[in-house]
């Protein structure tokens, strides 16, 4: 069990973003922590709003473990993971034997309390919910590295703001029109 977790811990050494430079480094760890967070607001947001009933823990576990695979596989940015249907196929199929390796590190009485988590099925609501949680966090990455003049992720943030409303997700455009304008302030506005 302690290499399960000594593996996880690799979260906050490997860097995200390694085509683009980027103002402020950002690991998986902190990623993942970030996404987690967005995917409870997003699931709050439908929750109190839009009339769903998302298990809001489950959704955060499912946030927080979404890229653990990475600590093995390490970060791929996303122009080269979707490429082609091919590239996509292939490294959907590494992603699943890294997991699969990390759980097979835990003891097997608490293993399948982390299945779920660690290989979750793609075909819920909830998943759904951490992928656009996922690519919110993306577009606050965007937003925060133009805001500090880094205009190498206009294009990026461009292209996944569009993504985000193509979702037609109501949470989500009420997070993008309520939330997001204030991740553009400074400190000093947001007072």
């Amino acid at each position: 069990m302690y290499k399960f977790y000594a593996f996880l811990n690799r979260m906050k050494y490997i860097r995200r973003w390694s085509l683009m430079h980027s103002i402020r480094e950002e690991n998986i760890m902190e990623h993942s922590q970030q996404v987690a967070v967005l995917a409870h607001a997003l699931a709050v947001i439908a929750n109190k709003n839009f009339g769903t009933e998302f298990d809001i823990a489950r959704v955060v576990l499912l946030a927080q473990y979404h890229e653990v695979s990475e600590v093995i596989t390490g970060d791929l940015p996303t122009p080269i993971k979707y490429f082609n249907r091919e590239m996509k196929t292939a490294y959907k199929a590494l992603e699943r034997n890294a997991a699969q390796r990390l759980l097979d590190m835990l003891p097997e009485n608490i293993r399948a309390d982390y299945t779920e988590y660690v290989l979750p099925d793609d075909a819920t609501e909830e998943y759904r919910l951490v992928k656009a949680a996922d690519r919110l966090a993306a577009y606050l990455k965007c937003v925060e590295e133009m805001r500090a003049g880094n205009n190498e992720f206009k294009k990026a943030m461009l292209s996944i703001e569009e993504d985000l409303r193509n979702l037609r997700r109501p949470e989500v455009d009420y997070f993008l029109r309520e939330f997001a304008p204030a991740f553009d302030l400074t400190l000093d506005e947001l007072d």
